[in-house]
């Protein structure tokens, strides 16, 4: 009897070149920078094309989008026995491909998002090596010949081009309001042969946690292709030890059942641990192994709920995991670079860090970047992030030809399968802003109109996917995941902030409201809202050719604004300055800290102010708020709170304060009293704060409130008292602890007073919290003439103390690789903050930098 031979996996990643197939003259290979790869990359490489995060770069690359390239690689042929098969297994080709073996065309692609696997057994040579070669087209101008075709639909859509509705690739690589258009192409991702008979194609499990949470079935499916495997082992392990294991007859699909008594739970971060099982299929062939396919699987209950609420109308939108409901702060993610083949595993990682250090519980892949790397989604695994993920589709009206819906079901159904074992993900949506699309243009959409046939002969036909083709992939892969149709939706529209998710752009889009208004701009989700801000100085003098030296280096140089994307930036950015601070364009590093603490405080007023509304049980007025957005791809000014080089900005450190498990939040309030209702002279005014807290914690706390207060101007301390001593704060949601008018030493000092709050338990101070009169351009703030940022003798802490009220005190340092554990904090007399840091030595200087600190 002749034994089956096992699977055998060749990666085809040497001896790749590449060169411009359509070059006048013709072009010469030239070896690849790294593999897998994209031409831009390539290009760099070699010295053919400048940087495009460089300076105005980007202009000089256009080319690059709009000609055509080659790669070619050889590689000799493996033994093949008989019965068996020889498979070429392209795991992402960037977009229109066509590919030959030894001068046959084997495939023909037109999808960045699918991979594809072509039998090549009869292709391989047999007397020398086998020549690969991929030739990829323009997708810009295919994406062009494509709206030409189907002139009958409207091709309308928000940020790059209508030509990218028409192509399933990357869409922000048509340029967004946060990034560079530069359109790749390339072997993007693993190509590898792979020799077998038979072999395991997906391992994937259904599972089941009982209500008290005691209990778990796993259903372990593990699929095959091929035949003479006669037997199937599926082993789940924990930590490196067996927790079960059984052993069925292969078929094509073979599933077993496991029961785990008082399973180890996977849960969000800071409620619990992030255990993950590992459950591993055997193909066997009379007992000998031919493949193998393994997967780490997270145990936990996850719903979405929505449910009538107390005294407010529409209905909840929330997470809960392992019956813990979850207020999810968090972030919106864009793709880490242009160049998606350099981002590296610790890359992805770092980030992933980054989000899960702010405090912060769930990120959103948006949907106009990419089904990401498998790095980013184990991190998440690993770290307790839940994961919004939306499919890819952005802010337009997307066809509908019958070749489009065949490639997107193969899109959505080969994405699904490759993710759906990760636990943090919680819920896929439809798309980001096609309904809002759909409602501002106005497209005709009809949402009582549940005719499917209707759909696709609309001006918004793209419902059609969303509504039946993503729904029917999530229902038939994942039906224990929620699927929601898009983001925003839910509701009357897209806005109501009653039922589903809003994106709440009204401040810095729309009617550019206050952003001290949040209170009024909440909703039951928030899944977007943010406001710009300068990156680190470090990483503008990155971006300009010559560094500090640069000629344009100040905040209003052409190349300066090149790196911000956004329309309208500099009106907008001009004003939620000029509306809140005062504040110069002179030097560069004062007005980046200014754009920076604007940014910071904004986004920490959302937040402190819509988790107020988190409020228990039945109470849940909003379940969430994601920032746009944690990271950026570029170099750039943008809505980031890490920037390019994951470089915090000083928002990151206010969201991060806000996120805590117990913060303490406080607004003040005019309000007005007239002694009847035609008189403008008397008008007794009362400036009121309110105070809550937040205790995101799954045991009530018993805490005392301090409040105090202090004249800005001449830095005397107006006020102190504990207003509120043994108060339960209930477990996992904000109280309201305490009002009162603003403390003044005189009538009429309000509009200098700032006050603090504090949160103290069995003596110790746990939360802190300082409220300015607003706006801040008003106080006649005083220059501190002690302001100290102390090392620690031990290099782990900074000390930072003033003799008068300073606000937004940001420390600073020249040396790359020290970082801060926090940042942008409100110093008042007579305390001391302390900072952590990491990577300081005994050379490390720690400059400050404050608001008006130059004025």
């Amino acid at each position: 009897m002749v034994s089956m031979a096992s699977r055998t996996v060749i990666p085809i990643d040497k001896n790749w070149q590449f060169k411009q197939a359509d070059k006048q003259g013709g072009d010469e290979y030239r070896a690849v920078s790294q593999f897998p790869t994209n031409v831009h990359l390539d290009l760099m490489h070699h010295g053919l094309i400048p940087d495009p995060f460089i300076g105005k770069n980007e202009n000089n690359v256009q080319w690059v989008g709009e000609a055509q390239w080659t790669y070619r690689t050889t590689f000799a042929s493996p033994e093949v026995k008989a019965g068996a098969k020889a498979v070429l297994a392209f795991d992402g080709l960037d977009t229109f491909a066509t590919v030959t073996l030894n001068g046959k065309v084997i495939l023909e692609i037109d999808s960045m998002f699918l991979p594809e696997r072509v039998d090549v057994t009869t292709h391989l040579s047999h007397s020398g090596d086998n020549e690969l070669v991929i030739t990829f087209d323009s997708a810009y101008l295919r994406g062009w010949k494509r709206v030409e075709q189907f002139p009958e639909h409207v091709w309308s859509c928000w940020n790059g081009d209508s030509s990218r509705l028409a192509v399933r690739k990357a869409q922000y690589h048509w340029g967004w309001d946060w990034g560079p258009a530069l359109i790749t192409c390339g072997p993007w991702r693993p190509v590898n042969l792979e020799i077998y008979e038979s072999r395991l194609t997906d391992l994937y499990t259904n599972i089941d946690i009982d209500d008290c949470l005691k209990r778990a079935k796993v259903t372990a499916h593990a699929t095959t292709e091929g035949t003479g495997a006669t037997h199937v082992r599926v082993d789940v392990s924990l930590d490196g030890k067996y927790v079960a294991s059984e052993t069925i007859p292969a078929t094509s699909t073979a599933s077993v059942t496991f029961h785990i008594a008082n399973p180890e739970l996977w849960y969000p971060i800071r409620y619990g641990k992030q255990p993950l099982y590992t459950i591993k299929a055997t193909l066997l062939a009379d007992g000998t192994t031919i493949d193998t396919i393994s997967k780490k699987i997270g145990l936990r209950r996850a719903r979405l709920v929505e449910h009538a609420l107390e005294d407010q109308p529409g209905t909840s939108f929330f997470f809960e995991i392992n019956n813990i409901p979850i207020f999810c702060g968090g972030s919106n993610w864009i793709p880490a670079d242009n160049f998606i083949p350099r981002i590296s595993p610790k890359r992805y990682r770092d980030w992933v860090k980054l989000v899960a250090d702010g405090n912060q519980f769930m990120i959103r892949v948006w949907g106009g970047g990419l089904y990401e790397e498998a790095e980013f989604y184990e991190a998440c695994d690993e770290m307790g992030i839940l994961v919004w993920h939306d499919f890819m589709f952005g802010c337009g009206n997307y066809p509908v030809w019958p070749e489009m819906l065949e490639s997107i079901d193969r899109e959505a159904r080969v994405n699904v399968t490759r993710l759906r074992h990760h636990p943090s993900i919680v819920i896929w949506a439809g798309n980001n802003e096609d309904y809002q699309l759909a409602e501002s243009e106005p497209l005709g959409y009809d949402r009582k109109d549940m005719n499917e046939a209707n759909w696709l002969k609309s001006k918004f036909p793209a419902r059609y996917i969303y509504e039946k083709v993503l729904a029917d992939v999530c229902r038939d892969l994942i039906p224990d995941v929620p699927y929601h149709y898009g983001s925003p939706w839910g509701g009357k529209a897209t806005t109501d902030p009653t039922i589903g998710d809003i994106h709440q752009w009204n401040v810095w889009h729309g009617s550019q409201e206050k952003y001290q208004n949040f209170d009024k701009l909440v909703g039951r989700f928030v899944s977007e809202f943010g406001m710009e801000a300068f990156p680190s100085v470090k990483t503008i003098d990155a971006y300009l050719p010559e560094g500090k030296n640069d000629p344009e280096r100040y905040p209003q140089s052409s190349t300066v604004d090149f790196h911000n994307k956004a329309a309208g930036h500099e009106r907008r950015l001009a004003l939620y300055l000029v509306e809140n601070m005062r504040y110069g364009p002179d030097p560069l590093e004062q007005y980046v800290y200014s754009t920076q603490l604007m940014q910071a405080e904004c986004l920490a007023s959302a937040y402190r102010l819509w988790k107020r509304e988190w409020k228990g049980p039945g109470r849940e007025y909003c379940g969430g708020a994601l920032v746009w957005q944690i990271n950026d791809c570029w170099p750039v000014s943008s809505w980031a709170i890490c920037d390019y080089y994951l470089r915090p900005k000083h928002a990151y450190y206010t969201v991060k304060r806000e996120m805590a498990s117990i913060s303490i939040g406080m607004t003040r309030r005019e309000h007005q009293y007239p002694r009847d209702k035609y008189t403008r002279a008397h008008i007794d005014t009362k400036t009121k704060i309110e105070i809550w807290g937040s205790n995101l914690m799954l045991e009530d706390l018993t805490v005392d409130c301090v409040v105090k207060a202090w004249d800005v101007e001449t830095g005397k301390e107006t006020f102190s008292k504990n207003v509120v001593k043994f108060m339960v704060l209930p477990s996992n949601r904000s109280t309201e602890i305490y009002a009162m008018d603003v403390p003044v030493s005189a009538p009429g000092l309000e509009s200098r007073t700032v006050v603090a709050a504090y949160l103290f338990r069995d003596g110790k101070q746990i939360a802190r919290y300082v409220n300015w009169p607003e706006p801040l351009k008003y106080l006649h703030l005083q220059k501190p003439q002690h302001l100290t940022a102390e090392l620690s003798s031990d290099l782990k802490s900074v000390a930072v103390k003033a003799e008068v009220p300073v606000k937004g005190v940001a420390v600073e340092c020249e040396e790359d690789g020290v970082t801060f554990d926090d940042n942008l904090v409100d110093i008042v007399p007579g305390e001391v903050v302390h900072i952590g840091v990491g990577g300081a030595s005994q050379n490390t200087v720690i400059a400050t930098r404050y608001l008006n600190m130059l004025s």
